[in-house]
């Protein structure tokens, strides 16, 4: 497929899947499905959370904040994506480029931040039940959102500077379908160290550390789930932290593997379908993963489809 266009040269061409032009119908109409169910099922998350007193806890204060960072990944790369898929030409501005990179990055970083926060609150809820609502004090939680959020700003500020800086001697075609900092690295026309070394530490920031805490917070959380003699508080326990530990290994496995390795070590291929899985497909399981296991959303929002119907009678 002809990804050229007659675009300005600070155009760039996202390749995406142009080296497999029969898979891409197929790819479109997957990724619309999993778009639309990615909005609903945030969507309706951050709704009841809000409309439900009973919702009105630290999980689900940071599983709001999730699926709101769900939502914005999603929508500053799938819209593009379609754009691409669906029309003649694979272009997006350079500066389009760069608030996608930014966004993308931004989000994803404080993501990694945030699980690590969950982690910590379903610790507090299991190993100090009686303490919880001392200890997750509605202060700490939004300071612990608030430096997610902050965190996720700086290390993205700081690589969006540095790639951006690279050289890429004319260079146009991202061989990705969205502005990645893996796919524009290999854009450059020189290797630079220093990006590397860069990367690898904000690595070990957003990404090992937050999972070794996340390791440790259910380490301690299965000592104390093994004491629990009580079965409806223990399927509570498992319900819950099952939800998040689920979200944690796809989120976490593919981002690790993708970043926590040399940027030259990876296929072209293998790199554009592991972007697929976690920026596409994470941010649509997370809803049916909290939802489905959840007792306390679906009893939510049968409350409050019952208040509906009650009001709209009366």
């Amino acid at each position: 497929m002809d990804t050229n266009n007659g675009s300005s040269t600070t155009d760039f061409i996202l390749l995406g899947f142009s080296d497999r032009p029969q898979l891409e119908p197929i790819i479109s109409g997957v990724v619309f499905i999993f778009y639309i169910v990615t909005l609903v099922g945030n969507t309706t998350i951050i709704l009841v959370s809000y409309l439900d007193t009973q919702l009105h806890t630290p999980m689900y204060f940071f599983l709001s904040n999730l699926s709101f960072l769900d939502l914005c990944y999603a929508t500053s790369i799938i819209p593009q994506m379609l754009v691409n898929l669906w029309g003649p030409t694979k272009s997006i501005t350079y500066g389009g480029c760069v608030l996608q990179f930014f966004f993308a990055l931004d989000l994803g970083s404080t993501e990694c931040l945030l699980l690590a926060v969950m982690a910590y609150d379903r610790y507090a809820a299991v190993c100090q039940p009686l303490h919880y609502t001392v200890i997750m004090n509605p202060q700490l939680c939004q300071n612990m959102v608030l430096t997610a959020w902050l965190g996720g700003l700086g290390s993205a500020l700081i690589v969006c500077s540095l790639t951006l800086k690279l050289p890429r001697c004319g260079n146009r075609e991202v061989n990705n379908f969205f502005c990645e900092m893996p796919a524009l690295i290999k854009m450059a026309c020189v290797y630079s160290k220093v990006i590397e070394i860069t990367v690898f530490a904000l690595g070990v920031v957003f990404l090992l550390a937050p999972i070794s805490l996340i390791l440790i917070s259910y380490g301690i959380i299965t000592q104390a789930v093994m004491r629990v003699k009580s079965k409806a508080r223990w399927r509570k326990v498992l319900n819950t932290c099952g939800s998040h530990l689920t979200v944690v290994t796809l989120f976490y496995g593919t981002i690790i593997y993708m970043y926590m390795k040399p940027q030259n070590s990876s296929s072209q291929d293998e790199g554009k379908f592991l972007s697929l899985f976690y920026t596409i497909i994470t941010p649509t399981l997370n809803p049916l993963i909290y939802t489905l296991r959840n007792k306390d959303v679906k009893s939510a929002v049968k409350r409050i489809l019952c208040a509906e119907r009650w009001s709209a009678k009366s």
